[in-house]
């Protein structure tokens, strides 16, 4: 049995699951494709619709049958709320998720961060990698109940007063981005065709992150890019399933529409540069409003998927930075070793998965060890981490400003370089460079 930290995942064995959450708490689905998105109102399970394929919800308990999910189907997120609608989560016991498999064996536990104003927290996701399924622990909070996570899957929720135990949501037919990110779109994709880049496209799970920080902020009354929750943003678009390469966001208030928000946006150089970089694809947007000002509180998220050709294509990027760096300087170029970068890559990611920035792993592990531990022999090893830089070029300059890690690019005895990158943390980007003689 594993105890999950938010964002942590493990694989899953085959058969059918059960997601169970004690206490006075309803338990919630949504399935959904690649793109995060529901198909229709039949991809949301809840008290109101207690079945989908694939998916049943019996009181608190929901059984979830992976190879039985509709076709295309590739996640299936489980949500939890108060049983009584409305009811802060802060007010409640911690909620804590209990995933068992065939027999009734125990496979996962996960307790996250204690809620306070939350009404609604995304608790997990399993998700399908190839023939694998995998599960993940989220801990994303809403402050709008079910309804607000509902349309940002792109259910379309009506309000429903109906008397009853659970009244306040029935689902209306059909998926959809909704006036405010249809009308940010039309405007953010205006201004990047103005300079020749491709056009955004909403992304379900980006949007989830989005609307989540933007809640936080609302709740709390100032901008921020740390949550009340102690999450930062970046850790809220990695816990909602989304591995970027590249990231950007812009946290603002005040803006009482799409437009404004745009406007404010593109206002300045590097907010500016943001909206039109080529590399980010994809963004999510969200404004909550203060429920004591009424000030709209914006956030918006915007990234590049990680893709195993794009990891290569950056780690090659800083490779011959690097490279024009030493031959500047007279020296031969570093040669790339797979060795050394199946080492950076791990020591980046485990930097992002156990949040520490350091050249000693917290069980004590140093670069030679995870050289050796990758089965590299070289005899002398030498790193370079660094963490908040948005791309090759910017990672390349920051190290040959620092003293001591321009000494590591640019010592004679070193011949070989691997890369590592990984994206989320509390900074949003972590690099290595692992160099070997």
């Amino acid at each position: 049995m594993d105890d999950l930290v938010p964002g942590g995942n493990l694989p899953l064995p085959g058969g059918a699951l059960t997601f169970g959450v004690p206490g006075p708490f309803d338990v919630s689905a949504l399935v959904t494709d690649d793109n995060g998105k529901v198909r229709g109102d039949g991809d949301f399970v809840f008290y109101n619709q207690p079945a989908a394929p694939g998916a049943r919800l019996n009181g608190q308990t929901l059984t979830v049958d992976p190879t039985a999910l509709r076709a295309g189907a590739s996640r299936v997120t489980v949500v939890v709320s108060a049983a009584e609608p409305g009811t802060p989560l802060g007010r409640l016991p911690a909620p804590t998720l209990r995933v068992t498999g065939g027999g009734g064996r125990l496979l996962a536990r996960f307790t996250p961060s204690r809620p306070q104003r939350e009404t609604v927290l995304l608790l997990a996701e399993i998700y399908r990698r190839g023939t694998t399924w995998k599960l993940r622990a989220l801990g994303q909070g809403y402050a709008d109940g079910l309804a607000g996570i509902a349309r940002d899957f792109g259910v379309e929720v009506a309000e429903d007063t109906a008397p009853g135990p659970h009244p306040g949501l029935s689902t209306a037919a059909g998926p959809g981005a909704g006036p405010l990110a249809d009308g940010f779109l039309a405007l953010v994709n205006s201004a990047r065709a103005a300079v020749g880049s491709p056009a955004v496209v909403l992304d379900g799970r980006l949007t989830v992150a989005a609307r989540a920080h933007a809640a936080d902020m609302a709740a709390r009354g100032r901008l921020g890019s740390q949550g009340a929750d102690g999450l930062s943003v970046h850790q809220r678009v990695t816990a909602a399933g989304y591995a970027y390469l590249t990231v950007g966001e812009h946290l603002v208030s005040g803006p009482r529409d799409a437009a404004e928000f745009v406007e404010y946006c593109l206002s300045g150089e590097r907010t500016r540069r943001t909206v039109q970089d080529p590399a980010l694809t994809e963004v999510g947007v969200a404004g909550v409003p203060d429920s004591r000002s009424g000030t709209l509180y914006w956030t918006a998220l915007w990234a590049g998927p990680l893709t195993p050709g794009g990891l290569a294509r950056t780690a090659a990027q800083v490779l011959a930075l690097t490279n024009a760096e030493r031959a500047a300087a007279g020296l031969p170029p570093l040669a790339e070793d797979p060795l050394l970068t199946r080492a950076a890559q791990e020591h980046s990611a485990d930097m992002v998965a156990r949040a520490f920035y350091s050249h000693t792993s917290p069980d004590g592990g140093e670069p030679w060890h995870r050289a050796a531990a990758a089965g590299s022999t070289r005899r002398t090893i030498g790193e370079n981490i660094a963490c908040g830089q948005r791309s090759p070029a910017e990672v390349v300059r920051g190290w040959m400003d620092s003293p001591g890690h321009r000494a590591n690019i640019l010592k004679p005895a070193f011949t070989h370089l691997g890369v590592g990158f990984a994206g989320g943390g509390s900074a949003g980007t972590y690099w290595t460079q692992l160099l070997g003689a």
